[in-house]
């Protein structure tokens, strides 16, 4: 075992599941953080364990050939990318081998099958600027200068900046405009320790195609009776929304109240305080309205990309019935909805099933129907509801669907929907994964209940992080 505070030359040899790289000293594991597949660094040990330990980047001794000079100045303090310093290429290589890994290691698949049905991941042409949403905390340094940037990683210790090269420009102009009109006019961000201070978090999204911004303050407040033009919340508002309607696109200004003492960004209150509601995009040639709460994709380029996909894999020819279980605000229903018969969605949250038929209105999209609750327990009812109603006159083709497509949250499907997936019997299953880990334990459940898989393909959505994207088609024997 070694020991907290020794130094070591090793050269690194993979890559971990958190991005970090990997050496090895007479079989003792070293996970560095910073350190790229090819590296030859020095490393100092900061947690040492039994058979591995966990150690700081000292010096890179000898460059890889994969090694890049990051972008952003504050890459390696910032938790939110982890591949910044190596070549664009080689992470999307290190997604591919990430993906066919867990299905071989964790879902007990054959090596030569999986590469056999296993498709090359469908990458960014230019992989920056592609978030459509940020969320800047807000604090004070150490100077009591307020302060906007993000969270280092696994700490709720702000890194100070107002622009990300993974986010769009308007970013840093909306993020000055925000910081300097706090100073100006002595407007206190929220402290976490004492719970006082106003503003959290600053929330912006843009619409890629309509070109449309909201800015949502997340702040720690109520109005109440006696409020008065030198509140801190009423202070200098009219003039902060004169500035922020200098900024191109901007469509709507609106406030959060989140008052409890949590790690939870969003407070469920919202109120518009300039424009609109919501603001507009388009994907797969349908068009969304997106509110502070929405769940809408962060790249909606390589979204578009990823739903082609899905729609590929589902093979619609027009008359297909179609469920999608966790659909959110339906975009990916909407988007089979032109090209099937009938189509379902299943979604827990209200406010997003809500925004899911407005958008099917909106669209002119007839053939489209929502439900909402667990997908583990809307879909066993309504099996249940079709199974004992199904004698004559229905067809059964919502009972036994031609297709179903899942995009789950990271822990994966729920086992009890899993059961009914294959009691509903599909031709095909359309697996739509942000975790490959529990997308190959789900893949050998449905795999041992009757499906083959046809085809993987990942699909990063997520440059310069560890996060990749799956889609899967598997076909019923």
């Amino acid at each position: 075992m070694k020991n907290k505070g020794d130094i070591f030359e090793v050269e690194i040899t993979d890559i971990g599941n958190d991005g970090e790289g990997i050496g090895k000293i007479d079989g003792y594991t070293l996970f560095i953080k910073d350190a790229v597949i090819g590296d030859v660094v020095k490393a100092k040990i900061m947690k040492a364990k039994k058979n591995y330990a966990y150690a700081h980047l000292e010096e890179v001794v000898k460059r890889s050939e994969h090694r890049v000079e990051a972008r952003c100045p504050i890459a390696r303090q910032c938790g939110g990318c982890q591949f910044q310093n190596m070549s664009y290429e080689r992470e999307l290589l290190y997604k591919q081998n990430k993906v066919r890994n867990n299905i071989v290691r964790l879902g007990g698949f054959d090596a030569d099958f999986v590469d056999s049905v296993m498709k090359p991941i469908i990458g960014m042409d230019d992989p920056w600027e592609y978030r459509n949403k940020a969320q800047f905390p807000v604090g004070r340094d150490k100077e009591g200068k307020v302060v906007t940037g993000f969270y280092a990683g696994r700490t709720h210790s702000i890194i100070p900046t107002t622009t990300c090269h993974i986010g769009v420009k308007e970013n840093e102009e909306i993020m000055e405009i925000v910081r300097s009109h706090m100073e100006e006019n002595k407007i206190a961000p929220y402290d976490e320790v004492s719970g006082k201070g106003l503003v959290r978090h600053v929330l912006i999204r843009k619409g890629f195609t309509s070109g449309e911004i909201m800015v949502c303050f997340v702040i720690n407040y109520r109005a109440g009776k006696k409020d008065n033009a030198n509140s801190e919340y009423i202070k200098g508002q009219k003039n902060l929304i004169e500035k922020l309607l200098k900024v191109k696109g901007m469509s709507s200004i609106s406030v959060s109240i989140n008052t409890e003492k949590t790690n939870v960004i969003m407070g469920l209150e919202i109120h518009t305080i300039y424009g609109k509601d919501t603001i507009r995009d388009t994907l797969c040639g349908l068009e969304f309205e997106i509110s502070p709460l929405s769940f809408f994709q962060v790249n909606p380029i390589q979204t578009k990309k990823l739903y082609e996909q899905a729609i590929e894999y589902a093979d619609l020819s027009g008359k297909e019935t179609v469920w999608d279980l966790y659909c959110g605000i339906g975009t990916i229903t909407l988007s089979m909805a032109k090209a099937a018969g009938r189509v379902y969605g299943i979604e827990v949250i209200p406010e997003a099933i809500e925004d899911a038929k407005r958008n099917a209105e909106r669209n002119g999209i007839g053939n489209a129907e929502f439900y909402c609750g667990k997908a583990e327990e809307v879909l066993p009812e309504f099996y249940e509801k079709k199974r004992k109603t199904t004698v004559g006159g229905d067809d059964g083709s919502s009972l036994h669907p031609d297709v179903i497509v899942v995009d789950p949250p990271r822990k994966g499907c729920d086992e009890k929907c899993l059961e009914t997936m294959l009691k509903m019997a599909p031709e095909r299953i359309v697996y739509v994964s942000c975790d490959s880990a529990t997308l190959a334990r789900d893949l050998r459940i449905l795999s041992d209940g009757g499906y083959n898989i046809a085809a993987i393909r990942p699909c990063d959505m997520f440059p310069w992080t560890v996060h990749v994207e799956t889609i899967v088609l598997l076909s019923r024997v």
